[in-house]
């Protein structure tokens, strides 16, 4: 497959880019069943789906890459129906543009459409942490909770090549036992809308992993603590974190 590379940020804050999916943190093709997520079960149409979503995390796929429906046959062992299928949910999703009689491409979102996601990000992230709280004295929430940091300090400290997939694979259990424990079912179902927080361009950078293992033991010790205030101030806290880093990579 063809893959037009493109730069994390151009010269004028207008494009300024990153790529966003609601998908991100809590979607793996592998995993028995997404957070937010109603039916069991996969289809052909799921494999393209999530093997789209996980490899632009991984940098399979680019920001303003053009997804041909042959290509995405072969890359995937499916027919054109569903990677048609697929492609219509990764628009809703918001991850992908069907412009008129140019295919689909994936998106690319201006600085100010980040800056926008992650406000609300913010607000949804300390309100998750808060929530999840309630179900901090419920052994099997803590265990899980615990065992997504530790899988998560696991693969940053690892130099094997699966170590990147491993960190996205942890990190999807550690908002997924978030929601758990937060008991509400509104939550589950927006949460994952909301764009947050996986930045394609950003997942590069060295100090943003280390700075989101950090952030994510700070989460989890309040949580556990069943300490609804500084659980909420630490998620709030998390998504500024990635705020300043975007920013931070800007040039001057």
């Amino acid at each position: 497959m063809s893959t037009a590379g493109m730069p994390a940020w151009q010269p004028s804050d207008r494009h300024c880019t990153v790529t966003l999916s609601a998908s991100f943190p809590f979607f793996d093709a592998d995993d028995p069943e997404p957070a937010g997520s109603v039916t069991g079960g996969r289809s052909a149409s799921d494999k393209v789906f999530f093997g789209i979503v996980n490899g632009l995390e991984l940098g399979d796929f680019v920001p303003g890459q053009r997804l041909v429906e042959t290509d995405l046959v072969t890359r995937f062992g499916v027919g054109r129906n569903s990677v048609r299928e697929a492609l219509q949910r990764l628009t809703a999703e918001g991850i992908v543009e069907l412009p008129r009689h140019r295919g689909a491409i994936i998106r690319r979102l201006t600085l100010q459409d980040t800056l926008d996601v992650l406000d609300v990000a913010e607000r949804m992230t300390g309100l998750l942490a808060r929530a999840a709280t309630r179900g901090s004295g419920e052994r099997a929430h803590a265990q899980a909770l615990r065992g997504a940091v530790r899988q998560l300090a696991t693969a940053q400290k690892s130099r094997d090549a699966g170590a990147s997939l491993a960190f996205l694979a942890a990190r999807r259990r550690f908002y997924r036992a978030l929601l758990e424990m937060s008991g509400n079912r509104e939550l589950r179902r927006l949460f994952p809308t909301i764009h947050m927080p996986i930045v394609h361009a950003q997942h590069r950078l060295a100090s943003l992993q280390q700075m989101r293992l950090a952030d994510y033991r700070r989460i989890a010790t309040a949580v556990l603590s069943g300490d609804a205030d500084e659980a909420e101030a630490a998620g709030a806290a998390h998504v500024r974190n990635v705020r300043a880093a975007i920013l931070a990579q800007r040039p001057a």
